[in-house]
């Protein structure tokens, strides 16, 4: 298991067979940060955990060990290392930490329209002389005055005396009333955030969970090709003995093309397993974010450096359940979106209700009447604007509909994720028991069936056996050599995967771990108690009520 502070880092070895943990601290966290300075410091910690080396910061059996390469330019990765460099390169974590900057965007504009905003507007006209004289009219005709209310220079259709002509505004405008529509698109967007963070939390999640899970397929094709080797070697030194028995005339040829039919049919087998191997180490690549690099001749983008080990692993099957429902940040981000959606319906709400803005401000003209431009005329701008939608057909009862209809979804699919999570807990620990049997099941398979093989070879050369017997024997082998593999590495993926529907694999300590536990932004951060109602009434989360039953004993009189 993984454990994230905010500003401090304890992280246990993902490989299930690892030895204890080491840990290393980063100073803690100022009482004073806020919620979106604790979760700036979350993305820092991110990146800060993907450049650190891994010696010390995740034990196993190869962590002091550090990255290496051979002599043929292939890089050679621990499980950690290679969790490292996903975490650094991996595109889906990428995009999840600028979604986060995204969100933080939008909670900048939208928190801009609450206030005031001020803004500077000038004009500048320059009008050819011919347009200032009245061609046609009376000669006595004067220039007329611009009518009240209107600038001078504005309007280009007007006769003036002047051919230059400019104004410089300067005006702050302030919304004053709007229904609650600022208020709540504040709050909506401050959940998106909230949302996008554990999205990201999420993505890490994920991620971690298939790095371990295509390492631990790299290190079984890798086995399964030691298997298959070894059954070929073994296959070529019994035609190698059938052809000297063959020789010698002890045995008919009949043994020597049996010998070579099961040569023949176990090679293709040892190709399988090699290309498997390869495919493997291609979906690694992928995930690790390494690009192709030309100049290996072989193809092989990496080496994975580890052994499949069995480590038990114990968890009541009741104590996993609520431990996913409380640190899953697949369900906190659905909380996060019930919430916002709850603010979307204000949001459409507030059309109801009229919008009143003030304004304020200063302005300077030049003189209507003179081309010096050191006549002018300046003074003050204040007043007031409002409008409202007496009547509009229902388009704010549609939007307000469509809002609430948005948002009951939302609260239908946070009961529906609620019982997602129950259901992949319980079908990950079904595959931790099943694992776990079939390595009890397997455990004295090899060493059973290397023995069968050894006696059937003796039997065969005192003359008591036949070849179909060693054959068989050898088939025996193989075959509980791969399911020996197999079993091991299903039970680490198995392991793998339970920590991800757990989120034990990783923890975070910043205890931001409800939205809106905190009103205001900037307040101190301490962590969060026990869980309380939501600010919404949901529609349970997924959870249950516990229905007690009584017995009641009636007495009947003879």
């Amino acid at each position: 298991m993984r454990h994230v502070e905010c500003i401090g880092v304890t992280a246990k070895a993902l490989d299930p067979a690892a030895p204890s943990p080491k840990s290393i601290r980063l100073p803690s966290v100022p009482p004073f940060l806020s919620m979106r300075k604790l979760f700036l410091s979350a993305l820092f910690l991110v990146s800060l955990f993907a450049f650190l080396p891994s010696d010390g910061l995740f034990a196993g059996s190869d962590t002091r060990e550090e990255r290496s390469v051979r002599s043929g330019g292939v890089p050679r990765f621990t499980l950690d290392q290679a969790i490292l460099t996903a975490l650094r390169q991996n595109p889906t974590i990428q995009i999840a930490r600028q979604e986060i900057e995204r969100t933080k965007g939008l909670y900048i504009q939208v928190r801009a329209e609450a206030l005031p905003q001020i803004g500077s507007t000038g004009q500048f006209q320059d009008t050819d002389p011919h347009l200032q004289v009245n061609h046609g009219g009376p000669a006595d005709v004067t220039t007329p005055t611009p009518a009240p209310g209107v600038t001078p220079g504005t309007d280009f259709s007007s006769f003036t005396g002047t051919e230059r002509q400019y104004s410089v505004q300067i005006q702050a405008t302030q919304v004053v009333f709007a229904g609650g529509r600022i208020i709540s698109q504040i709050r909506a967007a401050d959940f998106t955030r909230d949302s996008s963070y554990y999205a990201f939390r999420n993505a890490i999640d994920q991620i971690v969970s298939t790095t371990r899970q295509q390492f631990y397929t790299v290190l079984l094709n890798r086995g399964l090709i030691g298997v298959q080797e070894e059954s070929v070697k073994l296959l070529e030194s019994q035609l190698q003995d059938q052809q000297n028995r063959f020789e010698a005339g002890t045995v008919p040829r009949f043994n020597v093309l049996q010998a070579q039919v099961a040569l023949s049919n176990q090679i293709p087998n040892l190709i399988l397993a090699r290309n498997n191997y390869r495919i493997s180490q291609l979906q690694l690549a992928k995930t690790l974010g390494l690009d192709y690099d030309p100049s290996r001749i072989d193809g092989v983008p990496l080496e994975a450096i580890g052994e499949l080990r069995f480590e038990p692993r114990e968890m009541p099957l009741a104590q996993a359940i609520a431990v996913a429902k409380e640190r899953r940040p697949f369900l906190k981000q659905q909380k996060a979106l019930v919430l916002s959606n709850a603010e979307q319906v204000r949001v459409a709400r507030s059309g109801f209700f009229p919008q009143i803005n003030a304004f304020g401000g200063s302005e300077v003209r030049s003189s209507a009447f003179t081309d010096n431009p050191r006549d002018v005329s300046s003074g003050y701008i204040f007043g007031a604007t409002g409008n409202w939608a007496i009547w509009d057909w229902g388009a704010t009862y549609g939007a307000m509909k469509q809002a609430r209809a948005i948002l009951e979804q939302s609260k239908i699919l946070l009961d529906d994720d609620g019982r997602q999570v129950e259901l992949e807990v319980q079908q990950q620990d079904s595959n931790l028991k099943q694992s776990r049997e079939v390595i009890r099941a397997t455990e004295q398979s090899v060493a059973q069936a290397a023995e069968a093989l050894r006696l059937a070879s003796a039997r065969l050369s005192a003359g008591a056996g036949t070849q179909l017997e060693v054959l068989d024997a050898r088939t025996q082998l193989t075959l509980a050599g791969s399911n020996r593999l197999q079993a091991l590495a299903a039970y680490n993926i198995a392991v793998a995967e339970f920590d991800r529907v757990t989120a034990t694999e990783v923890t975070y300590s910043n205890q931001l771990d409800e939205p809106d536990t905190r009103r205001k932004l900037k307040t101190e951060a301490r962590p969060t108690p026990a869980p309380k109602p939501s600010p919404l009434e949901l529609n349970g989360g997924g959870t249950r009520t516990r229905v007690e039953s009584k017995r009641t004993t009636r007495t009947f009189g003879k």
